[in-house]
């Protein structure tokens, strides 16, 4: 974690940059972007509300373009095998829906853990064709419970997180 933190500290970007930016990252996300900006000593709300905004900003382009940016993809040799071997494994996390579209979305977005999240989440979404408000809603409340718990663990226990961490 160390390694990372300096190697981002490093970038000649301000640190409230770097918070936003890795928290628009596909798998990184919030829950990385939080942690980034509490070692790097980002106060909590500023560090809180740009993480929170740069996991939403992608996913409304998600929910609306991956479907179509896929079928294009399919049509191709190079892109369509790793086209069908992401949709095969998104949608074996359908099962984590089973509750209702929408309680199981925003479950599914807001518990960090790996393979989850507001990417993985708007991907599913789309796959399965839930309507796009309902999904970016519960995507959102999803990222709103993922930033709590984030924010829990690195801004209220940062005595915990280092010594775990750093």
């Amino acid at each position: 974690m160390d390694a990372i933190v300096s190697w981002f500290q490093n970038l000649p970007l301000p640190r409230e940059i770097i918070a936003f930016l890795v928290s628009m990252l596909p798998i990184v996300e919030l829950r990385g972007g939080i942690p980034i900006a509490a070692v790097m000593g980002l106060d909590f709300l500023p560090a809180l509300l740009l993480c929170i905004t740069g996991n939403i900003l992608p996913i409304p382009f998600i929910l609306l373009l991956i479907i179509p940016i896929f079928n294009w993809m399919k049509t191709t040799k190079l892109f369509s095998p790793i086209v069908e071997k992401l949709e095969t494994k998104t949608l074996a996390k359908r099962d984590k829906l089973e509750k209702g579209e929408f309680w199981g979305l925003m479950i599914f977005v807001g518990i960090p853990l790996p393979g989850t999240g507001a990417w993985t989440g708007a991907l599913l979404a789309a796959l399965l064709g839930i309507k796009f408000k309902k999904a970016i809603v519960a995507i959102i409340c999803g990222v709103l419970i993922a930033a709590a718990i984030m924010s829990i663990i690195f801004y209220a226990f940062p005595s915990i997180f280092a010594t775990l961490f750093l």
